[in-house]
């Protein structure tokens, strides 16, 4: 199995409170994983440790092969100096929930300025990657608005694009709609739709189940700090093993996909 990420016995607590309780997870690369489960399950803590943003207390990680922290003797995870990190970084692209886009720079120049700082590109050269990044994602039209001028929707897909032009292996993504307005989340997804057919490996965070459905190579339902249950997106939302995910599923899908999609014919008492 060629693996984009490949995670052991990963933990990790906030103070007394276990987030993430010895979880193992693997994604291959050209997949789309995607992590669904209530709010506080673990499922962002999960994203944020596969690039570091969140340091493990235990176990390993690995992306493309390449340790993203050293393994003490007691298996306790050893974050890396920043420059590494930053280093091994550089293949992982991540969309975050707010768009955290440079207000005073249109959406160009915050396509460019990744490659400049960070990859040494020259202005001209970077001006043509985020131009072809920027029109990748439908914005051919947008290049000198600045965030201020753009819908939410139309700002999250500079934020996808400024992800791309650093010309990620892996992209990962932390509810990319849930700062949207309903009419707008279409859009973003239709732009992660693309980058699945296109072959992009993909680790999402989302409550759109469609999508979810639809896109997903595997569905992983996570539940308090476990994964309780992974599979392909049919077998997960059609008929569910564990009751953990039978009862979300049931609360999630009620009002969008009717009580059959979930194998139930009764909501949940």
């Amino acid at each position: 199995m060629n693996l984009a990420v490949d995670i052991s016995s990963l933990s990790k607590s906030f103070g007394k409170n276990e987030v993430l309780k010895k979880i193992d997870l693997q994604v291959e690369k050209g997949h789309v994983v995607v992590m669904i489960g209530a709010s506080g399950s673990g499922k962002t803590t999960l994203l944020r440790c596969v690039n570091v943003l969140e340091t493990p207390d235990r176990g390993t990680v690995l992306v493309n092969g390449v340790a993203m922290g050293d393994t003490g003797v007691d298996g306790s995870f050893i974050r890396l100096s920043e420059r590494a990190l930053n280093q091994r970084r550089s293949e992982i692209g991540m969309v975050f929930q707010r768009f955290n886009l440079f207000p005073h720079l249109t959406a160009i120049e915050n396509v460019m300025i990744g490659p400049v700082m960070a990859r040494g590109l020259g202005k001209t050269e970077a001006r043509t990657l985020a131009t072809d990044q920027l029109a990748r994602v439908g914005l051919a039209d947008k290049l000198d608005s600045y965030p201020s001028r753009l819908s939410g929707g139309q700002q999250q897909r500079v934020a996808i694009a400024r992800a791309l032009a650093m010309k990620p292996q892996l992209m990962l993504f932390d509810e990319p709609t849930s700062a949207l307005d309903p009419e707008l989340v279409g859009e973003v997804l239709e732009t992660m739709r693309q980058l699945a057919e296109e072959g992009m490996t993909m680790l999402i965070v989302t409550h759109e189940m469609e999508f979810a459905r639809e896109v997903a190579d595997r569905v992983i339902f996570l539940h308090d700090g476990c994964i309780v249950e992974e599979g392909r997106p049919d077998v997960i939302f059609s008929n569910p093993q564990h009751e953990r995910t039978r009862s979300f599923l049931r609360r999630t899908l009620r009002h969008r996909m009717g009580f059959e999609a979930t194998g139930t014919d009764s909501p949940e008492k």
